[in-house]
């Protein structure tokens, strides 16, 4: 079976990996200014979940003999 990405795979994965880095930094930044104390766990939540999830897309682009 082959495991190379196609280039609009790639393509297509270094979006979404530029997408959630950008979602998470504002989820980051938005925990400093929120006062509410269930939204502030959301966005940690948010942070907690995207650390994986971008660390994922990472090694799917690093791992592409392709990229």
């Amino acid at each position: 079976m082959n495991n190379q990405l196609a280039p609009h795979e790639t393509l297509e994965l270094h979006e979404l990996l530029s997408f959630k880095t950008v979602c998470m930094t504002k989820a980051q930044t938005m925990q400093n200014l929120v006062s509410d104390a269930e939204l502030k766990q959301l966005l940690q939540e948010d942070v907690r979940n995207s650390v994986p999830a971008i660390e994922e897309l990472k090694n799917l682009l690093t791992n592409n003999p392709q990229h």
